[in-house]
């Protein structure tokens, strides 16, 4: 928790202490007003008082009651304030800090426990900051305050109320021993269910297609019940909280009273019958304000638990070491340009034991195309991935444009690059911010550069049928256009961009046969100065490059073109048989 209270700035903090200042400045005032009670309680038994007296100190004690509704309304506005800014800033600092972190690192949180991490952990910072800054300040003074007043007028009743509070502070010691290990499984539950109703809603149409309604909605009960009984039990549990206090309270007033009318009773002149009741008076408002002090902690308690873990779990994300960091270069220091190089490249995931790619080593130069084909899990994917840096090589070094890519300022080297990924990847906006997303880190994309990537990537003709043609807005994740037409979107976007070096990974598969050669063939044409890189699982996408890379279980087990393959390459071979008959191999050479 006092890790991110750094996130608060100078002005934050200076508004904090006005805030205790102002706390202090409200517990004095209600601590006054038992005194101006006290001085009107021994004025209405005393003969011969004025009426003038009474009303003075009655306008004394409104003045207390009023400036302390006017600090408290302050220290509200203000605390409100601090603690919205602390989420804005924590909030904001997660977010940036899971956009720097490599896909390995983002795979140790999932995306529902990103998410409740981003909002519902951080909602428990805020309001524990706001109440903090209220009652955790006000609460103690005053408890101190109260005491140091009371410890004076009797031992018998200030023993009283050493009991009451034990009491109570013992109920609460007991309820944050049972509660306070639960609050980890509670958030770990919101996760859960987080997770379960997001995986409904990006697969319902597969939930709807196999009749799978009851079976989602089992496994949401399933999580939904265990999050339900685990706060009604933690709820349970701090309802004794109030009845307790309420019990220490009522006890209290009367043991005061009934110890109050003993002491009275045996004095033995009536002044000091009069300064007594007077002094169980004002004791017995001292005693309320003490256990209400407590009564607040006891709130913060029931928050600080919850906040405490929802802290961990924010840290642990801030935390978080990035193993991908950025270099110093952003700017060309080579006559090279659109090179990518593989220099004797190994390649495993950090907690895998076998590596997945084994002494990769090619060099595709400015202009060409070269394909990597190989069966399902055979790291042609994870290959292309090391270029962007989604991962970093474990041996070997990889060169674009013949500098290490863990040279580069990460900015600077994507700038380079034009990337579609296996999965295409649609955002909520138009069509034109699709594909001019981010604007690509190059500057304003123009409208006939947009207009341009979409002909080229032969998203033309179903663009301009929409209602607003370019202005047409896309649902998240492109739930409403389809398979194939999101790719030539998420290809458009590349082309845009205009960059050396095009990565296409597995860019091409949702495409017709006759849609995805025509694309091939314009954005050859377009591209004929860049390099492309592309993954394919269908011969007829990469037959036509100007080199194919065969890979069998991590490693290359043959290169060259697709001719030269059928014929030295046995496993290509088998892949190009597998989609296409002998004849229309022999057609293709």
């Amino acid at each position: 928790m006092i890790k991110l209270l750094k996130n608060l700035g100078t002005k934050q903090w200076i508004l904090a202490i006005i805030c205790v200042i102002l706390v202090m400045g409200q517990v004095w005032l209600e601590l006054k007003m038992p005194d101006y009670m006290s001085e009107i309680t021994v004025l209405v038994q005393t003969e011969g008082s004025q009426m003038s007296e009474i009303l003075k100190n009655g306008a004394y004690m409104l003045s207390c009651a009023f400036g302390s509704l006017i600090s408290a309304i302050i220290v509200g506005y203000l605390a409100s304030g601090i603690s919205a800014t602390l989420s804005m800033n924590v909030r904001k600092k997660l977010f940036n800090k899971v956009e720097d972190l490599a896909v390995s690192e983002i795979k140790n949180f999932s995306t529902s426990s990103l998410i409740t991490r981003t909002t519902n952990d951080i909602t428990q910072i805020q309001m524990v900051v706001a109440m903090g800054l209220q009652v955790s300040i006000k609460a103690p003074i005053t408890a101190i305050w109260a005491v140091t007043k009371i410890l004076n007028k009797s031992w018998t009743w200030s023993s009283i109320t050493a009991v009451g509070v034990v009491i109570l502070l013992g109920v609460i010691s007991v309820l944050m021993a049972i509660v306070m290990p639960r609050f980890k499984i509670v958030q770990k539950l919101i996760d859960r269910v987080n997770g379960v109703t997001r995986e409904n809603l990006t697969g319902i149409r597969v939930v709807r297609a196999f009749n799978a309604e009851d079976y989602q909605e089992e496994k949401f009960e399933d999580v939904n019940t265990k999050l339900t009984k685990m706060q009604l039990f933690n709820q349970k549990a701090f309802s004794v909280l109030s009845p307790t206090m309420y019990l220490v309270m009522h006890f209290l007033t009367l043991a005061i009273y009934f110890t109050g009318a003993y002491l009275i009773k045996d004095a033995a002149v009536m002044s000091d019958k009069i300064v007594l009741f007077g002094d169980m008076v004002v004791f017995s408002s001292y005693a309320m304000q003490v256990i209400m002090s407590f009564l607040m902690l006891a709130m913060i308690f029931m928050m600080l638990p919850r906040s405490q873990v929802s802290a961990n779990r924010i840290n642990e994300v801030l935390d978080t070491e990035i193993t991908i960091k950025d270099g110093n270069l952003d700017e060309d220091i080579t006559k090279e340009k659109g090179t990518v190089e593989f220099k004797n490249v190994s390649f495993r995931y950090p907690d895998a034991d076998e590596y997945l790619l084994k002494n990769i080593s090619f060099k595709a130069n400015k202009g060409e195309t070269i394909a990597f084909i190989g069966s399902t899990g055979s790291g042609k994917s994870t290959l292309i991935n090391l270029i962007p840096r989604f991962y970093d090589v474990t041996e070997g070094e990889v060169l674009v444009d013949g500098v290490n890519v863990k040279e580069y300022k990460q900015e600077f080297l994507n700038n380079k690059l034009g990337y579609i990924s296996q999965k295409a990847v649609i955002f909520n906006a138009t069509v034109s911010e699709n594909v001019s997303y981010g604007d690509n880190g190059k500057g304003k994309i123009s409208e006939d550069q947009i207009k341009k990537a979409i002909e080229v990537a032969q998203a033309k003709e179903f663009v301009e049928k929409m209602d607003e043609k370019y202005s047409t807005h896309i649902a998240q994740g492109g739930t409403n256009i389809s398979g194939g037409q999101k790719q030539r979107l998420s290809i458009a976007r590349a082309i845009a961009r205009d960059p050396e070096i095009y990565i296409f990974d597995d860019s091409f598969s949702a495409l017709d046969y006759k849609t995805d050669s025509i694309l091939r063939k314009e954005l050859k044409k377009y591209t004929k100065e860049a390099t492309t890189l592309i993954v394919a699982q269908r011969i007829g996408t990469i037959m036509n490059a100007d080199k194919i890379l065969v890979l069998d279980k991590g490693e290359i087990v043959g290169q060259g073109t697709h001719k030269e393959l059928l014929k030295n390459c046995e496993v290509y071979k088998q892949i190009a048989l597998s989609q296409l008959s002998k004849e229309e191999l022999e057609d293709a050479e």
